[in-house]
């Protein structure tokens, strides 16, 4: 460090006046010794009786400017008492010279990705009312199917998805998509409305889906109850459960539990397929 004077002096209505901010231990000199780097110190006359002096061993310009910065600071301190014990003047120095700075951690945004692994099923809810397409606009319906009608059953890939940010025992992201098509089962919300069930056209592949991005309404937390139980949550909308009704030929929907609505489905001839 270049040997250089520094000066400082502090006028306030305390009478707080130092002689110098930085200056050698002879009281006759005028300029620094820097010969005897360990003497260098720093002491302020802030009262008559109250002598701060600070003996500094590192020479670093930083050092320099904390003290001159804390002696700044002291300038609108009045003091209790015309004394001041070592503990509290070191205790005036830290809280003037340390900046304390809030560190709010930010959790990152979760993201799923697709794996190898793909269920192929149809879906039955406990009532072994299966979920079909209906004819008309699309939508799924819980339907009993008679001898003769299995044609109307709709097959389902789900998709299995990973997180890395997924704790233990989980449960399992899926897609639902119908078998050779674009449609994809969705939790969507309209302003104003609560969370239902629609079923979205998908042209994209959905090797990652993100939080916050445009298809994670697709992704529904799968979780298996019992022996063969299954229920699906919305992961965009947690709380919100596929459901159908205990009628035939109801619409299938979303539903907060508990309701009394059927949220238990079991996956009939499942056939894994691996890509």
């Amino acid at each position: 460090m270049a040997c250089e004077r520094y000066e400082k002096t502090l006028a306030s209505d305390d009478a707080c006046e130092t002689d110098s901010a930085i200056y050698s231990d002879s009281a006759d000199s005028d300029e620094m010794d820097c010969s005897d780097l360990p003497a260098m110190s720093c002491r302020c006359n802030m009262h008559e009786g109250i002598k701060l002096e600070m003996w500094r061993h590192s020479t670093s310009m930083k050092q320099v400017v904390n003290i001159i910065i804390a002696l700044e600071r002291m300038k609108n301190i009045k003091p209790k008492s015309s004394e001041f014990g070592e503990e509290e003047v070191l205790n005036i120095i830290m809280e003037n010279v340390i900046q304390a700075r809030r560190v709010t951690a930010v959790e990152a945004t979760p993201s799923y990705i697709k794996t190898s692994k793909t269920l192929q099923c149809s879906i039955c809810d406990q009532f072994k009312k299966t979920l079909v397409k209906s004819s008309g606009s699309p939508r799924l319906l819980a339907v009993t199917l008679r001898d003769g009608t299995s044609q109307f059953k709709v097959r389902f890939n789900l998709s299995m998805y990973a997180s890395p940010s997924a704790t233990p025992n989980a449960s399992q992201p899926v897609c639902l998509n119908i078998s050779k098509s674009n449609l994809y089962l969705a939790c969507t919300k309209s302003d104003g409305s609560s969370p239902h069930l629609v079923l979205k056209e998908v042209t994209e592949t959905l090797n990652t889906i993100k939080a916050g991005d445009q298809h994670d309404n697709l992704l529904f937390f799968r979780k298996e109850t019992g022996v063969a139980n299954n229920t699906f949550e919305s992961v965009k909308y947690p709380g919100w459960f596929i459901s159908t009704a205990y009628e035939d030929m109801e619409q299938v929907e979303m539903i907060q539990v508990p309701s009394s609505r059927i949220t238990d489905f079991t996956l009939e001839e499942k056939q894994v397929i691996r890509s």
